[in-house]
């Protein structure tokens, strides 16, 4: 991780000593208070003239801070905006935060710095009430046009019972129904050019080939689309909302419904973070067992993108032998884990349960069966020049592109740039395997897929390797705020059984901190953002998701292609709509 002290000191050159506050953080990573007023200053800095550059704005998000109580020495501040900047070569991290009044919630916007500042600053509008001001078109991304108030300030209902029954008469209908009219004027579109009149169709939110509830509305001359805008938000459920009533144990499982078919993939940032603040040390068998499960969900993750994007070109046996495949790797997943598809099953400071019997075995059995197959899908698929024709150079951008947009994993490898975040600052034992990060040239439709189906073929490498190697040991750390304690001691003593009840049920109180931890999710890099305010739950969870940075771009690369292009875009980008909306 970069020193601290050396960015600071680039900082403190280049605007004074007095434009930066310093925060200590539980992850280490170099966090500054900026006023609103150089804000844009220093990003324009740290993006170009930095050593490292944070060339990437990673994340932007905000917190509520007027009810916290320990804040250790941080400026005074009623809201605060949260720049999360990254570099990728070398692999560093950077935060600088903005103090805002609650009377007085106007900060510069920096969509002139990056484009993909806008739906970031779109969602601390919606859910903060934060105004950017120079936001080219500033309104709710996550809620509905006609929603009162900002959830995820502290003083807004967290449960649907603290609401008033909902009445959806014919009048609130019909208010409802026209809020979400597109009028192409309101996104600086125009009705019509010298020579012809433009037709908008809305593409969703219920179509199958927009993978979920996802609607775009576009504007066309003929077939061919002359602008796009995504619209989200018909899957939101709160799932940062709920972090702030949930235990840090009782959480888990609603991490696995994020990206929901990276199944423990979502859980292994979020145990990993609460792992660092407590300072546990899992033992070397749970760092080998979460990385062979985590890679698992990236084979069955990859495999329905694969089946999925073949189906949305044009054909249709392909998914139904993907989902077989699948299915064999899900046999093994629940064999392990107990569940398929959101297992819960790595904890605080662990696993839930030690690897049973005969889990090698059938491990060996997937890794005899399934690679075979994957290599003759694309012989067959991948290479079928009807595919190759609807795919090679559809949705194109470059690696500068990708990272001015957010744009990671896949879709980033793609384009050319060598970046792995499990090779290139490894976590959970990644340094241990041998594995290869595949990487395309174009960074098409087609390469999207190709980096896809090698990277399943790595997986299966490192979970050889796993099979083989797997330490003997202890499945859970010997540690008193690992979640849920053992239990050898429960029935000695009262004290420890009231111990082990009170741990269980409210978990461990967690000092009060802030720390990220990031990894080489599915889809691209993911990471939970934690506040704790030395209590048994979260004040503050921010999900950082690569599906939502990956949407936002749609109109980029889909602008003078066809309707038949932009469907091919859509399934190459594969997202999650839950992924996206939270």
């Amino acid at each position: 991780m970069l020193d601290t002290v050396d960015i600071q000191r680039q900082l403190t050159e280049r605007f004074g000593e007095n434009t930066l506050i310093p925060q200590i953080t539980a992850d280490g990573t170099p966090t500054f208070w900026v006023g609103r007023d150089r804000v844009l200053d220093v990003l324009k800095y740290l993006r170009q003239d930095s050593a490292p550059a944070y060339r990437m704005l990673y994340d932007l998000t905000a917190i509520d801070e007027r009810p916290r109580q320990f804040r250790n020495g941080q400026p005074a501040s009623d809201f605060t905006v949260v720049y999360h900047l990254l570099s990728l070569s070398p692999v560093a991290e950077i935060r600088i935060k903005v103090a805002l009044s609650e009377s007085d919630l106007h900060t510069p916007s920096a969509t002139g710095i990056w484009p993909n500042a806008n739906w970031y600053e779109r969602e601390v509008w919606d859910m903060f009430g934060v105004t950017f001001d120079g936001h080219p078109n500033l309104r709710r991304i996550l809620m509905p046009p006609t929603w009162k108030g900002h959830p995820l300030r502290k003083d807004h209902a967290a449960r649907a019972t603290e609401f008033e029954p909902l009445h959806l008469d014919p009048k609130r209908q019909d208010i409802e129904e026209d809020a979400l009219q597109f009028k192409p004027e309101d996104w600086g579109m125009q009705r019509e050019s010298e020579d012809n009149e433009f037709m908008f169709l809305n593409m969703g939110p219920n179509h199958p080939s927009v993978h979920g509830v996802f609607r775009i509305a576009l504007q066309l001359d003929g077939e061919e689309i002359v602008g796009a805008v995504p619209d989200i938000g018909y899957h939101h459920r709160g799932a940062e909302k709920m972090a702030e009533r949930q235990s840090w144990h009782t959480y888990i499982p609603y991490t696995d419904r994020i990206d929901y078919l990276g199944g423990v993939m979502n859980e292994l940032p979020y145990v990993m973070n609460v792992e660092k603040v407590l300072g546990i040390e899992v033992p070397e068998r749970v760092k080998v067992a979460r990385v062979m499960l985590s890679e698992f969900f990236r084979i069955t993750s990859h495999l329905m993108f694969f089946g999925t994007y073949v189906q949305d070109i044009g054909a249709m046996s392909p998914i139904f032998w993907m989902f077989s495949d699948r299915q064999k790797a899900y046999d093994v997943i629940e064999a392990i884990t107990g569940f398929r598809m959101h297992p819960a099953f790595f904890r605080i400071g662990g696993l839930s349960m030690d690897l049973p019997k005969g889990w090698d075995r059938l491990v060996k059995e997937f890794l005899d069966w399934f690679p075979p197959r994957l290599a003759e899908y694309k012989k067959a698929m991948a290479r079928n020049s009807m595919l190759v024709e609807r795919s090679k150079h559809i949705g194109a951008y470059s690696q500068d592109e990708a990272i001015d947009w957010g744009i990671t994993g896949p879709g980033l490898r793609a384009t050319g740039f060598d970046f792995d975040l499990r090779r290139d600052r490894p976590y959970s034992g990644y340094e241990n395997f041998e594995f290869e990060v595949p990487t395309g040239a174009n960074g098409d439709c087609l390469d999207r897929l190709d980096v896809r189906i090698e990277e399943m073929f790595q997986s299966c490498r490192i979970i050889e390797q796993c099979m083989k190697n797997m330490p003997e040991g202890p499945y859970k750390a010997n540690h008193p705020l690992a979640t849920p304690p053992t239990k050898e001691r429960t029935m000695h003593d009262i004290e420890t059984l009231i111990a082990h009840f009170l741990t269980v049920s409210w978990g461990p109180v967690v000092p009060a901190m802030e720390s990220s931890t990031m990894i080489e999710a599915t889809k691209g890099l993911n990471s939970y953002y934690s506040i704790s305010d030395k209590n048994t739950m979260s004040y503050r969870t921010r999900i950082r998701t690569p599906s939502f940075a990956h949407l936002q771009q749609i109109p980029l690369i889909s602008q003078g292609g066809l309707v038949a292009d932009l469907v091919a875009i859509i399934g190459s980008i594969d997202f999650v709509m839950a992924d996206v909306d939270r």
